[in-house]
């Protein structure tokens, strides 16, 4: 039963794409100046005209269904998009939220950057300090021994 429901769809979808082209618009053409071909053959024209008037009408009501059906399988097909955009839609809040995430965390993180590269500062302008004292008190001891050997040699 599906199958065969299936197979309608697909035929009157094929139907449905082949009445929007071309060809279809030459063959109608053909079939409506065809029909007065039997007015030349002895039918009344008033039959003629009620016979291609009633096909018309009625291929008008089957134009009608053929594209209600495309409207509701477009509007199936845009509601699939419409859950499939939601769903996008809430991955970019999650990310939204994790990007804040990260961001608080690289601004800790460059304070903590900052912090460091202060303490490097002091600790270089202590080290800097130092290693001046050590060698003032180095060339200090370096004259007083000089001092001492000229004092010893004298």
């Amino acid at each position: 039963m599906m199958a065969a429901k299936q197979k309608n769809e697909d035929l009157a979808t094929q139907l449905t794409e082949w009445v929007g082209t071309p060809v279809s618009i030459l063959v109608h053409t053909f079939l409506f100046a065809f029909a007065f071909i039997f007015v030349w053959l002895g039918v009344a024209l008033d039959t003629v005209l009620l016979v291609l008037t009633t096909m018309v009408s009625l291929e008008a009501i089957y134009l009608a269904l053929f594209i209600q059906m495309t409207v509701n399988r477009n509007t199936r097909s845009l509601e699939e998009v419409e859950e499939d955009i939601e769903e996008i839609q809430e991955d970019v809040k999650e990310i939204e939220t994790d990007v804040g995430e990260i961001s608080e965390d690289v601004e800790e993180l460059a304070e903590d950057v900052d912090k460091i590269h202060e303490i490097e500062q002091k600790e270089t302008v202590a080290d800097t300090g130092t290693r001046a004292a050590v060698e003032k008190i180095e060339k200090d001891l370096q004259r007083l021994m000089e001092d001492i050997k000229v004092l010893k040699g004298t």
